[in-house]
């Protein structure tokens, strides 16, 4: 159902336009977001002084490998890089496809012709692998985000690519170990391309069609994404654990603007592109994904294939040759 006649105290304007964009059609918003998130680098600031070097605003996928080496302490259970490698077009298929548009990687070309053969696709499973084999936690192809997450916050991990949402986890000091040295970046990008891995995603909030009692949802809704929830949240939780990523109006309030990772999410918000996710051009929406039906049983199978590489169960290039060959028959199947 169609939110479009929310009171004017709900300031629909306030909504940050990438969330507002990627919920709305022909300018009717349908869904409203609780919080909205990109993907960065949160990295221990004591490690990466100890390995003497400085974290860039904007770091290169070889900086990265230069800092997972420096930081890795295998003796000591503490792992240059922790990233995702539980399959999943959620799990381990998010981080990698915003991955592989950093290295000019894309899913289709423009005639829906899946590109997992290509060069690009196969630098970043090589370079994603090469990366977690040497520097990376054992049994990383079962770990997702809440695995790393833990890794994190018991201090195992130098650094740790993954949602903005988490760095209010990793800095709270009741949760993690290592809450006062941690210092945030963007998501990497291949030296010579202008494109981050990070991704863009939405937590949001709709009302199915034929809802019984479709007043009291719109209520809700308007409550639980409202700046007024936000302040309650502050005022019981502190500004730090409020919902991030969904208003312009939390990253302009000075009670957030100090937290320290509140820009960094923010300039990571603003920098993903869904129309324009990767170097060449594509027919699809969607940075870590294709807005498409069959995109999540698609990549839930190309990620097993990855996870199986991970695992050391094949090689690279088999698992992106079946992956193209999944990708490719189901393509046909649903008549692209």
């Amino acid at each position: 159902m169609p939110l479009n006649d929310l009171p004017a105290s709900y300031d629909v304007d306030d909504i940050l336009p990438a969330m507002r964009g990627g919920l709305s059609h022909d300018g009717t918003l349908y869904a409203a977001p609780f919080y909205g998130e990109s993907s960065m680098i949160m990295y221990r600031t004591d490690l990466m002084e100890k390995a003497g070097l400085e974290m860039p605003e904007s770091p290169t996928w070889g900086f990265i490998k230069k800092a997972a080496a420096a930081m890795t302490d295998k003796e000591n259970e503490v792992y240059g890089i922790c990233l995702r490698g539980k399959a999943g077009w959620g799990e381990n298929m998010a981080f990698i496809t915003a991955m592989s548009n950093s290295f000019g990687a894309r899913w289709f070309d423009m005639d829906w012709k899946p590109q997992l053969d290509t060069p690009e696709w196969k630098e970043t499973l090589t370079f994603y692998l090469d990366l977690m084999n040497n520097y990376g936690p054992p049994g990383a192809s079962s770990n997702g985000f809440n695995e790393n997450l833990s890794l994190f916050q018991q201090g195992k991990c130098g650094m740790w690519i993954d949602a903005t949402v988490a760095a209010s986890f990793v800095t709270n000091p009741k949760e993690s170990t290592v809450a006062d040295k941690v210092g945030f970046a963007l998501a990497p990008h291949k030296d010579g391309i202008d494109k981050n891995a990070n991704w863009l995603w939405a937590w949001a909030l709709a009302i199915p069609a034929g809802t019984d009692d479709a007043e009291a949802a719109k209520e809700f809704i308007r409550w639980a994404t409202s700046k007024e929830y936000i302040e309650l949240l502050a005022s019981k939780e502190g500004w730090a654990n409020v919902p991030p990523g969904a208003r312009v109006s939390l990253y302009e309030n000075p009670n957030y603007k100090d937290i320290p990772f509140a820009q960094m999410a923010l300039k990571s918000i603003l920098s993903a592109d869904p129309l324009h996710p990767t170097v060449k051009p594509v027919p699809y929406v969607g940075v870590q994904f294709a807005a498409i039906p069959e995109f999540a049983g698609i990549a839930t199978e190309v990620g097993q294939e990855f996870s199986a590489a991970l695992a050391g169960q094949q090689s690279a290039d088999k698992a992106l040759a079946k992956a193209q060959a999944l990708t490719a028959e189901a393509m046909e199947a649903a008549g692209y």
